[in-house]
């Protein structure tokens, strides 16, 4: 692999001569204005045109312009023809596809495969303007209109649909996006450094098949070239079979630690032994080979193997290419790409976005530009692995922080330009909220490390849990003039917060509007193990915090736990476990969510193998319960929301089926009643939050358990 460049150390192209637009073109006649005959890059997205740097095209599209190249916009095309897709002409050098802030199966049906009315991310929130597997038809159009123009696809759909992944919504595993959409490369991941050094070798002449040597790319080739060291990783070893080929989990023994570094040659197997010191000598020009496509497809269980030598190779610090035949093809993928430097991250951050939608939508309502328009956000990546999250497998588990100074600027920028600023920035986060600035204590350990994650079983004693720097930056942002408030509405890692005490005060006495949404995610260990989750005690410290200082404050705020239904490793018991915790405290949802499962997460791989890639895989291994019939998924759900006379009948059927009758009746240690009311759509009032009914949630809470015949939470 080539050494990272920084993002602006290229040489500029010959075009940026034309200077800036004002914003990028989205038709011939805005391309006249600018005086350009054509568009060295065209961006195909399927969001709306927002110029904002929480939106990918806009990213992408104004640094290569500040690169120099001139950059055009086709958003959300009638895709029915290629004719939308000549409409900027043939671009000089290739198409960007991408589908969007969201995967398109994502973002157009729910978790029950009910199609969505609405789409955030288009004029008006109307569902509806972007085709199923969007960068795959894209693509295809784009080399309908063009043949001879590169394609690179990119953005979160491309990212985690890289290799052989599972499709939830056809329940089968499809080949990688890129065969598919017969592009000519995929770039995942962060994708500007790789993105840059494309455009800038293409425009030197050099071929786009020949451009085999950048990280966070997957490209097809014929065969293993010379010089690389493959490792055979295709299979899984039977009992009574020893293969001599090099184990895929050399250095991540279940019990190893990030702080161990490699394992005592003395402590590993002999097969493995005699392959270690020509694994550690030749990594750098290692590729490791996973199962193929037709493989992982027939056999469930190779593909959770294959899903775990993935996520092993994710550290850029030590990551290995990979390699998985598709037929007679060979889907190669380099290792992630190098983290941006907090330099770099400015430099993105200070390009002339205009932070506002392109003016060819008029005055129409985009959903989720009105979500963030007074939101900053500070980071990027995910050191957490939660295993249902995609985050980590696409931005990685590295932070990239901006500098102080970018992000006060920023808002300012806000309080100056943006219209309808009232003085409240709804958002200073990213990812997660409170990840800014925190890191591995050593560069070395970090680089070496090879865990999912740095805050499970527990947070790692290599991790800097300081939150100083964030909560001086809260500081100085809410001292800003004409900033009346400063808000944090990003999801909060609430078992990091704790280590901080200080910075958890900062934020309930001066960022909480009121509520606080956290996500426990659930009350019992065996789906909190498989999500990769802390325990309930953890959210009760937090919790402890929170009201105490919320007190000394003199307001009255509440958390707003968040929990999800029919994860892997998920029991009826459970979720009835986990129903009487939100009785015991008198939480009602309004809405609940079910496991959702993604391409590429670590749970999908549970979801559809019934093993846990989060340890060996093998054809013995565990099982983990997997809630795959609608029936019980719909149970799950309806017991998150145990509330809702609808859902009684559901919950008492089976709570009868389970022996559970007794959690049947009236009462404060009954689930549901048993009678059920004449109208069966009334919905239970919403708790009131009052400092009354906060005392009286809590009384009931500690003496609730005492009753249920359910264990207490402690030995949940």
């Amino acid at each position: 692999m080539r050494a990272a460049k920084t993002l602006y150390d290229h040489d500029k192209y010959w075009a940026e001569c034309y200077g800036t637009a004002p914003f990028l073109p989205m038709s011939r006649e805005e391309m006249d204005q600018l005086g350009w005959d054509s568009c060295d890059v065209i961006i195909v997205t399927g969001d709306a045109y927002v110029d904002h740097p929480s939106f990918g095209m806009a990213i992408i599209g104004r640094l290569l312009e500040a690169q120099g190249f001139r950059v055009g916009i086709i958003a959300q095309p009638d895709w029915q023809s290629k004719d939308a897709f000549e409409a900027l002409g043939k671009p000089n050098l290739f198409f960007g596809v991408a589908a969007g802030n969201m995967d398109s199966m994502i973002n157009r049906y729910t978790a029950d495969k009910k199609v969505r009315n609405d789409d955030a991310y288009t004029p008006g929130g109307l569902g509806g303007s972007r085709p199923d597997r969007c960068s795959m038809v894209y693509a295809q159009r784009c080399k309908e209109a063009f043949g001879d123009v590169p394609i690179v696809l990119g953005g979160i759909e491309a990212s985690l649909r890289r290799i052989a992944h599972f499709d939830y919504w056809e329940d089968k595993v499809r080949r990688s996006i890129l065969i598919d959409s017969h592009a000519d490369m995929l770039v995942y991941g962060n994708a500007e450094r790789a993105i840059v050094e494309i455009a800038h070798r293409i425009s030197r002449g050099e071929s786009i098949v020949d451009i085999k040597d950048v990280r966070g790319t997957a490209f097809l080739r014929h065969d293993t070239p010379g010089g690389w060291w493959e490792i055979d990783s295709t299979r899984i070893d039977r009992p009574g079979k020893v293969d001599s080929i090099v184990n895929p989990y050399v250095n991540t023994q279940d019990a190893a630690c990030a702080d161990k570094g490699e394992p005592d040659p003395a402590a590993l197997p002999s097969d493995v032994l005699r392959f270690v010191p020509d694994a550690r000598k030749n990594r750098p020009r290692s590729v490791i080979r996973l199962p193929s496509y037709e493989k992982v497809k027939s056999d469930p269980v190779l593909y959770a193997h294959a899903s775990r030598v993935l996520h092993l190779e994710t550290n850029p610090g030590n990551a290995r290419a990979l390699v998985q035949a598709h037929g007679k093809q060979e889907l190669w993928l380099n290792p992630p790409p190098i983290p941006l430097s907090t330099p770099e991250m400015d430099y993105i951050f200070g390009l002339p976005y205009q932070r506002v939608p392109h003016p060819a939508y008029g005055d129409a309502r985009i959903p989720a530009y009105e979500m963030i328009r007074f939101s900053v956000n500070i980071m990027r990546g995910c050191f957490g692995g939660c295993t249902f999250c995609s985050i980590t497998e696409h931005e990685g588990r590295i932070i990239q922080n901006r500098s102080e100074e970018s992000i006060l600027e920023e808002i300012e920028k806000i309080r100056d330009n943006v219209p309808g600023f009232t003085g409240v920035i709804s958002d200073l986060g990213g990812p997660t909220a409170n990840m800014y600035r925190i890191a591995c204590k050593s560069p070395e350990i970090e680089s070496a490390c090879r865990l999912p994650s740095c805050v499970f079983p527990g947070i790692c004693s290599n991790l800097n849990t300081d939150h100083s720097a964030l909560t001086g930056l809260y500081r100085k942002a809410r001292e800003i003039p004409g900033v009346k408030k400063v808000l944090i509405a990003s999801g909060l890692r609430y078992d990091l917060a704790v280590e901080d005490p200080e910075y958890v005060k900062e934020l309930v006495t001066h960022h909480v509007g009121g509520y606080l949404k956290i996500a426990p995610e659930h009350t019992e260990k065996g789906p909190l193990d498989k999500m990769m989750k802390p325990g309930i005690g953890t959210y009760d410290r937090f919790k402890e915090l929170f009201d105490r200082y919320s007190k000394e404050a003199g307001k009255e705020q509440y958390l707003i736990p968040y929990f999800i239904a029919a994860h892997p490793g998920t029991t009826d018991l459970d979720m009835i476990n986990l129903a009487m915790w939100l009785k015991e405290n008198d939480f009602r949802a309004d809405q609940v969510q079910a496991f959702y499962p993604s391409p590429m997460a670590t749970a999908t791989a549970m979801y559809h193998s019934k093993k846990n890639p989060l340890r060996r895989v093998t054809y013995k291994s565990d099982t983990v319960d997997t809630v795959k019939s609608p029936e019980q998924r719909r149970l799950h759900k309806a017991l998150l929301r145990y509330h809702d006379p609808v859902n009684w009948p559901l919950i008492r059927k089976a709570l009868k089926s389970m022996k559970l009758e007794h959690l049947i009746g009236s009462g404060p240690t009954r689930l549901v009643p048993r009678e059920q009311p004449r109208d069966a759509k009334h919905k239970s009032p919403r708790r009131k939050n009052t400092k009354a009914a906060h005392d009286k949630r809590t009384q009931r809470g500690r003496t609730l358990t005492q009753h249920t015949g359910l264990p207490p939470r402690s030995e949940r």
